[in-house]
């Protein structure tokens, strides 16, 4: 790397950029986002790919605005009803290639936030790829597609998905025609931003950063789009507030490097503790890395998440979880944010209202969320939506895609625990089902493999097997019941018997296991409170009728969590409304129902 390259990749610090760039965690000096409105048309006979529409412009019948799904109003479509195959025309001009860098002998890369639930796409008539799995990026080189003929080209994107898939991972995407009870609306088709990057051929896929606190050492391990050849060096610079605090060069023969840097070793000056990253000291490193012409910049937060027999701890020290369930759901625009500065905000709400941590329910969130919560200081633990069938085909989607979700956000160090089971969803046979039981338990050793330096709660709520935490859901209103459950006696008379829902909290063996975890109460609370009188769908496992008769409700139950011996943390059900879902501490429109004060004390804060 030049020197004037390093200095821009430092300086450009992707730890304080302004969270727009689609993936904050490998950052480039060009990007086009192609959020904008294009032609759209629904496939409900499922006769596209038949008929070519991706050569067939005038199919296009309607318009969509890009990157919001299209059962949303701020698609400017609004359709609710089952549509599972849509498909989309994107405009590539001129000027986009210009803006993304794109030159002759580069590469020009287009990426997809997320698609559900199986996506071809085509550029210019010519197949660039398919994906299956909704949740997560995927990217494809388009270069070759382009067709040198044409001034502006066309990216055709057909997206399918059947809404009646219990074996498709999904969340709390609802398969009856109107969302009921806990399940919302459903999302089809693009869902987050699809955009344009300009790279060399030689250049990186992918960056993934481990720390060591006790020696202050951090490993990099860069993935490559092939192997080089002939070989190349890889140039890795690490900067805390511009002051550069290692460096490394090293040879590159193969498309997987990694390379080790002491933090320490420089002598700047620095103390190992004031490179911590903490909720309280959101602590990020800025790195500027390089492989032949690819300079990317990137951040890390250095940070450890251990577990002892009765509490979490993050670096060391024991770390007392305030949490809150987070769905990451807007009105207008369902699971895509309304704008990007909206993922900031919903950072900034929460831990306003006191809490260290949020715990997104049953979706994998946008990597820009990630990255507000890197560097204002929020934990978080890492879920994904998750199927309701078990078989053999439903086990490969969603360990596939689970995969990737670790793989893609194991270097945010707000993560601080992996969660790919919730409530035995799709596993409702566990505690009888062998097959269930080593599907559920494999999932959890998978995810350490692949990541073996967060825990892993492999089915949170009841049933476990495997998990590296004791997790409860208990919904009881009355505190000095609360009172009476989470003392020793009282958690071991649940573990021998059935917890809260009647359900055991453990499988066979693992109950034993389970006596030397933490406890947690990982869902609580969902006390149900609106201004005006509700309609008969509107739903939450408690009823408050005025802002006062709220908050001595949250009082007493956070009373009785709070001084309870065994916790060692909570997760409050939940940050807002969410359709008929009217249990939240603020309404969906992000407006507290009761004064921030107020709920900060109430939460511990």
């Amino acid at each position: 790397m030049s020197n004037e390259a390093r200095a821009a990749a430092v300086g450009r610090r992707a730890s304080s950029g302004d969270g727009t760039y689609p993936r904050p965690m490998l950052v480039r000096s060009q990007f086009v986002a192609l959020d904008r409105r294009v032609p759209f048309a629904y496939d409900d006979a499922d006769e596209g790919l038949d008929g070519r529409w991706q050569e067939d412009a005038a199919r296009f019948d309607r318009e969509i605005q890009l990157p919001f799904p299209p059962e949303s109003e701020a698609s400017g479509i609004g359709l609710t009803d089952y549509h599972p195959c849509v498909w989309y025309r994107i405009p590539l001009t001129a000027a986009d290639l210009a803006a993304a860098g794109h030159a002759e002998g580069r590469r020009l890369l287009l990426h997809f936030g997320a698609v559900d639930y199986a996506a071809m796409v085509w550029v210019d008539a010519t197949m660039v790829g398919t994906h299956e799995g909704g949740q997560t990026p995927f990217t494809f080189d388009v270069t070759a597609a382009l067709d040198p003929a044409e001034e502006e080209h066309a990216v055709v994107v057909r997206a399918f998905e059947d809404p009646l898939d219990g074996r498709m991972p999904r969340g709390k995407q609802d398969w009856l025609p109107q969302p009921h009870l806990i399940w919302y609306h459903r999302t089809t088709g693009i869902w987050r931003t699809a955009w344009l990057e300009s790279v060399p051929p030689l250049h990186v896929e992918r960056l993934a950063w481990r720390c060591d606190v006790t020696t202050s050492r951090v490993a990099l391990t860069v993935e490559l789009n092939r192997r080089p050849d002939p070989a190349v060096e890889l140039d890795v610079v690490i900067a805390l507030a511009g002051r550069v605090l290692a460096s490394a060069v090293v040879p590159v023969e193969d498309r997987v490097a990694t390379v080790t840097l002491d933090l320490l070793a420089a002598n700047s000056g620095v103390h190992h503790e004031e490179l911590l990253w903490s909720p309280e000291r959101p602590v990020l490193l800025d790195a500027g890395v390089a492989v032949g012409e690819d300079v990317v910049s990137s951040y890390l937060g250095i940070r450890e998440v251990t577990v002892g027999p009765d509490t979490l701890r993050l670096n060391g020290r024991r770390f007392i979880l305030r949490s809150v369930l987070e769905q990451g759901y807007w009105p207008a625009s369902h699971l895509t944010p309304p704008s990007v500065e909206a993922l900031r905000d919903e950072v900034q709400l929460i831990l306003s209202l006191g809490f260290n941590s949020a715990r997104i329910h049953q979706k994998v969130e946008d990597p820009r969320f990630h990255f507000w919560a890197d560097r204002l200081g929020l934990t978080l633990w890492g879920e994904t939506g998750t199927a309701y069938v078990f078989d053999s085909l439903a086990v490969g989607r969603l360990t596939r895609e689970w995969i990737d979700v670790v793989r893609g956000y194991e270097s945010h160090p707000s993560i601080i625990a992996w969660v790919p089971f919730n409530e035995s969803w799709g596993v409702f046979q566990i505690e009888r089902a062998h097959d269930q039981q080593a599907y559920v338990q494999a999932l959890g050793d998978l995810t350490r493999a692949l990541d073996p330096t967060r825990p892993v709660v492999t089915n949170d709520g009841w049933e476990h097997t495997g998990s590296d935490l004791f997790t409860i859901h208990d919904y009881e209103q009355r505190a000095d019941v609360l009172t009476s459950r989470y003392t020793a006696e009282g958690v071991e008379r649940m573990l021998a018997t059935t917890g809260p829902s009647d359900r055991p909290l453990a499988v066979g063996e693992w109950a034993a296991h389970l006596r030397s975890r933490p406890v947690l109460l990982t869902e609580f609370g969902g006390i149900m409170y609106v201004s005006t009188p509700p309609d008969e769908a509107t739903w939450g496992y408690a009823g408050a009728t005025s802002p006062e008769d709220l908050e001595g409700r949250i009082r007493a139950i956070m009373e009785a969590v709070r001084s309870a011996p065994v916790l060692a943390g909570y997760c409050w059900t939940q940050l807002t409304d969410t359709l008929q879902e009217a249990n939240g501490l603020v309404d969906a429109g992000r407006v507290p129902k009761l004064p921030v004060e107020t709920l900060r004390a109430l939460m511990g804060a």
